[in-house]
């Protein structure tokens, strides 16, 4: 049984290099990072709950949140390799769940918005990256492999290997698992931007064949010099990312 606990230690230390390239050495790890910290009390607080000491666990959780800034209630089921870059003002409610491989950033909340018994708290999915200041509300679903930009408020499910971007968060599907996995954390595409561009070339499109019907039939009509240019304004800030969709968006 120690020997468990002494590997999960170790693993969760390991995560710490292989998520944060700030980390430098094992004593500055294991003594100044309050996400580790966190997830330790959690695990203590989490296995007090589990056989029913409610104050003792909602104890140990209060101190952790005391002395971390990082308020995970015991009741949250919570993966393997999971890491709090940070972490200052991180929330994760009771019914939360959180698959393995996943890493938050600070300000990440995890909340619901029900008053009703239950479940009522998102599931993460494992491999998912949320970004700092995220707000993901309800017993919603987020996919494996899912991105999600930094300030996003999600509101509903997100599917495996998606993005997503915004307030209400938009959500951008199509991706592979590597380009997913290839995707810089600052540099998230952003669906929104994307349907621009998409209804820039369709409109140009049908403005080219409207005038080839024009001009087909002796037709003459003045451009609008203003919307022309207003117009090409509006596009250029879309048009010259060639390579959008691999995170050029925002």
């Amino acid at each position: 049984m120690m020997n468990r606990y002494l590997e999960r230690i170790k693993e969760d230390i390991r995560t710490v290099f292989s998520k944060d390239p700030a980390a430098r050495s094992y004593l500055e790890v294991i003594c100044c990072y309050p996400g580790l910290h966190a997830i330790w009390l959690y695990r203590l607080a989490h296995k007090l709950w589990m056989r029913k000491l409610v104050f003792p666990a909602r104890f140990i959780s209060h101190l952790g949140r005391l002395f971390t800034g990082i308020e995970i209630h015991p009741g949250a089921a919570i993966g393997r390799r999971f890491f709090i870059d940070h972490g200052a003002g991180v929330v994760i409610g009771e019914t939360a769940e959180i698959g393995d491989d996943v890493l938050i950033y600070q300000g990440v909340v995890l909340g619901g918005v029900s008053l009703v018994k239950g479940k009522r708290h998102p599931t993460i999915g494992s491999n998912v990256l949320i970004g700092a200041g995220t707000i993901i509300l309800g017993p919603i679903q987020i996919g494996d492999g899912v991105r999600i930009g930094a300030a996003s408020l999600v509101l509903c499910d997100v599917p495996a290997n998606a993005v997503a971007v915004g307030v209400p968060a938009r959500i951008g599907v199509g991706y592979t698992a590597r380009d997913i996995a290839e995707l810089a954390h600052h540099k998230l595409p952003d669906p929104i931007a994307e349907a621009f561009k998409f209804l820039g070339k369709k409109i140009d499109n049908l403005e080219e064949r409207l005038k080839e019907m024009e001009q087909s039939q002796g037709i003459r009509v003045e451009l609008d010099r203003y919307l022309e240019e207003k117009k090409k304004e509006i596009m250029s800030i879309f048009n010259g990312q060639e390579e959008f969709h691999k995170g050029m968006g925002i």
